[in-house]
């Protein structure tokens, strides 16, 4: 029996994803108290986004959304990762700018710094696993920026990124134009 990459590629990848959402769900959180987000998309969510992003760059006109639109269809799945926007109630922070949680509350849609922080560590987490899984990926705020705008981790997610992932022999996502 002789079974080639075109066969599994795709469930391998699919499964590269999963693993990288564990990652990012057990990654360490501020207080223990968990408010990531995440999804993997694919299909006709892919070409949604690629959409989105098409629209955002041409309304902002900030052309590497055009570009990164363009980019994500080569990816069999992505990873999207994003965080609610609720204090942690750590005491004397004032990371957010603002004078304790209750204030920051008063003046949404202010980010807490830890929702920001823990994402980031979550981001991280994932990443490493499609590291070492040798998944082609890239961290890109463009993909995170159409999510929240088409509200594919609900509305209470107020940051998230997107991890576009495939396998080739060169990873499409680096060296682009």
């Amino acid at each position: 029996m002789l079974i080639r990459d075109e066969e599994f590629n795709e469930k391998a990848i699919e499964s590269a994803a999963e693993k990288m959402c564990i990652a990012a769900r057990t990654a360490p959180k501020a207080r223990g108290v968990d408010f990531i987000s995440i999804a993997i998309v694919k299909g006709d969510t892919i070409s949604a986004l690629s959409e989105k992003m098409k629209e955002i760059g041409e309304r902002s006109g900030a052309s590497f959304f055009l570009r990164d639109a363009e980019n994500i269809k080569l990816s069999k799945v992505i990873v999207l990762m994003g965080s609610k926007s609720q204090s942690t109630g750590v005491k004397a922070c004032n990371y957010c700018g603002f004078e304790g949680c209750a204030e920051r509350e008063k003046n949404l849609p202010a980010m807490c710094a830890f929702n920001a922080g823990d994402l980031g560590i979550a981001i991280g987490s994932a990443l490493s696993v499609a590291t070492d899984h040798r998944v082609d990926n890239r961290l890109m705020y463009s993909v995170g920026k159409a999510a929240l705008e088409l509200g594919l981790l609900g509305e209470e997610v107020k940051m998230a990124y997107g991890v576009p992932l495939t396998a080739t022999g060169k990873n499409p996502f680096f060296d682009r134009k």
